[in-house]
């Protein structure tokens, strides 16, 4: 999981290349505030993911069936986290990305609007399969043998132990982060304050 995380950040990060490209005042601030916005939203992610291999042991994406029945936690912030990186209200990256269209708009460059709705759409076609695994995919079952059976039952560690949230420490950080999704949409305007002037918006 975390090799599609990875390579998210590349496509996350040509937001913000793109915002510079644009050349407009609202691309650049919407390409400044997506460097905060997916600095919250990613590490979240990244969290969440050494958080589960912290408490199961698993990296692969096809070992999330039922996980979020023991570890609601965790993935309730993965969930807060891929919400903000694909760009949906109310988290932050939806302001990054409003203002990216915005800056498309005006730099009459209609193509980019086109361009951001197809790579959000894209996010939610590789992070929303964890989450449905996670929490609408029934855990299979393990025998003694450890080979999984086709009855669903409660999610299993690798070395077949009942799987917990992970330690405590890792749940605070992770849910620091994933609050920090949800107050950089409601608090967007100390952020576009501070960029202003940086970018010379007149507020």
């Amino acid at each position: 999981m975390k090799a599609r995380l990875a390579y998210s950040t590349i496509s996350q990060l040509s937001y913000i290349v793109l915002g510079a490209a644009l050349a407009t005042s609202a691309g650049v601030l919407g390409g400044s505030m997506h460097i905060a916005m997916h600095a919250f939203g990613k590490i979240t992610l990244f969290f969440c993911a050494g958080a589960i291999y912290v408490a199961a042991h698993k990296t692969e994406i096809s070992d999330m069936n039922g996980i979020g029945r023991t570890m609601p936690i965790t993935m309730m912030a993965f969930f807060v986290g891929s919400l903000s990186v694909i760009g949906l209200p109310p988290f932050g990256g939806s302001w990054s990305k409003w203002f990216l269209v915005l800056g498309a708009l005006e730099a009459e460059k209609a193509i980019f609007i086109a361009v951001l709705i197809i790579s959000s759409l894209l996010n939610v076609a590789y992070l929303m399969p964890v989450v449905a695994r996670a929490f609408f995919v029934a855990a299979p079952e393990t025998g003694p043998s450890g080979a999984a059976t086709h009855q669903g039952h409660e999610v299993r560690a690798k070395d077949g132990s009942s799987i917990n949230e992970a330690p405590g420490f890792c749940l605070v950080a992770l849910c620091v982060t994933a609050a920090g999704c949800l107050a950089l949409f409601f608090f967007a305007d100390t952020l576009y304050q501070l960029l202003t002037p940086i970018v010379n918006v007149n507020p």
